[in-house]
């Protein structure tokens, strides 16, 4: 990581929205968000002793690559697929005459102070997959049109999820979540907005169970799990995020679904087919939830990624391991059948079974560490793009953006 401050200058004037931002202020809120990085306001404030960043407000720029160009502390030209500059790394004593040529007409590339400079393009970014994501994607810049916003609106959604990640949550949610952020976004509500209604839908689940109330309470926890849901998509796409809102959701994620079954428990006790060893069967849950919960953890003291992207059939597992959706919907087909108990008694089951398989990989990567020294993570091995005809590739990394679509749709189309 750098070690000293990035200057960085936005030009460019383009009021499209997407996702209710303009490409200006997107990039103001992402590079607010990393601490080596400083916004110059004006143009007389540009330092003429440092290298300046100036990044273009009619392009909107994927975090990771907008973060590579700050780290990278040397001269460079980055032009889209037009030739129209994105990004373009300067000495200070140059920013007159650079600002002097991007506001100038005609063929900006050919201009003498941008065709001096060394040529970037993302393949030179040596970007990785992501690990808090649990994805790999092929980064970009795209511009901003008029034209192609709602195509941009949902390529940065799809951006926005998880490669690897439960069944219920790649697809069922999707579409119904695309439309919930979009509610969000027109009526001004934000991230912590949904996250505070997700705790009290939770509470309230929670409370369902405790009474025996099992429809009522699984209608509220599956919409908890919803806005569990969106409420992540919302602060991606509107670069919007609050460390009180991220410690607040990722540690309800942690805490409530042990408690959640422990409540059902309870409420069966209040019907009329109380569970016999009900006690036992609670301490089995709590043994296998924190069990799995511990074994992700020790993973991590040997890699840098999670353990559901080491290898293929880690990532296949993640899809119904025990975690809270696979386990909500044992829940309610527990209910659907009116055997609440056979449902709990499932749930305590596979998070034993679940436990039981992160076990053994967290044992086989322990082996895999001490003979090799490091472990990789499958995504490290491919390319979303050329390696689409792999089912897991399929499975887990989105399609690569249709650039013909982008800029077909917008006024920038190729000639």
């Amino acid at each position: 990581m750098p070690t000293s401050t990035t200057y960085i200058y936005i030009f460019g004037d383009n009021e499209t929205k997407v996702w209710g931002l303009t490409g200006r202020e997107r990039l103001q809120r992402m590079v607010r968000a990393n601490e080596h990085a400083k916004l110059i306001a004006h143009e007389k404030e540009i330092p003429p002793t440092e290298l300046v960043l100036f990044l273009s407000a009619d392009h909107i720029f994927d975090t990771r690559v907008l973060n590579t160009l700050i780290e990278r502390n040397e001269k460079f030209a980055l032009f889209d697929r037009e030739k129209t500059p994105t990004a373009v790394r300067i000495n200070g004593l140059q920013a007159l005459s650079l600002l002097n040529d991007l506001a100038s007409p005609g063929k900006i590339y050919d201009k003498h102070t941008l065709s001096s400079l060394p040529p970037l393009k993302l393949e030179d970014l040596n970007i990785d997959f992501q690990q808090n994501l649990k994805k790999k994607d092929p980064p970009y810049i795209l511009p901003i049109t008029p034209e192609n916003h709602k195509h941009l609106e949902k390529e940065l959604f799809s951006g926005s999820y998880k490669g690897v990640t439960d069944l219920v949550t790649k697809w069922l949610w999707p579409l119904p979540a695309f439309w919930s952020t979009h509610l969000c976004v027109r009526h001004g509500w934000q991230p912590n907005h949904v996250t505070y209604l997700s705790v009290v839908f939770a509470i309230s689940a929670g409370v369902s169970f405790w009474y025996g109330f099992f429809a009522i309470g699984l209608l509220m926890g599956w919409f908890m799990t919803f806005l569990d849901t969106v409420d992540g998509k919302l602060a991606r796409v509107t670069v919007t995020s609050s460390r009180f809102g991220d410690v607040l959701d990722h540690g309800l994620d942690i805490v409530h679904p042990p408690l959640w079954y422990l409540a059902w428990g309870v409420g069966l006790a209040a019907t009329a087919t109380p569970m016999v060893g009900l006690e036992i069967l609670m301490w089995l849950m709590f043994i296998g939830y924190v069990g799995g919960r511990l074994c992700e953890g020790a993973f991590l003291w040997m890699a840098s990624f999670d353990m559901f992207i080491w290898q293929k059939s880690d990532s296949y597992n993640r899809l119904i391991t025990a975690r809270r959706n696979p386990n909500l919907l044992l829940l309610s087909y527990g209910w659907l059948i009116d055997r609440p108990d056979l449902g709990l008694s499932l749930v305590v089951a596979w998070h034993l079974i679940s436990t039981g398989i992160l076990t053994v990989r967290l044992l086989a990567a322990w082996r895999t560490h001490r003979k090799e020294g490091v472990l990789r993570s499958w995504l490290q091995g491919i390319d979303p793009t050329k390696d689409r005809n792999q089912l897991a590739v399929r499975v887990f990394t989105r399609a690569p953006i249709d650039m013909q679509k982008i800029y077909a749709s917008s006024s920038k189309a190729p000639h």
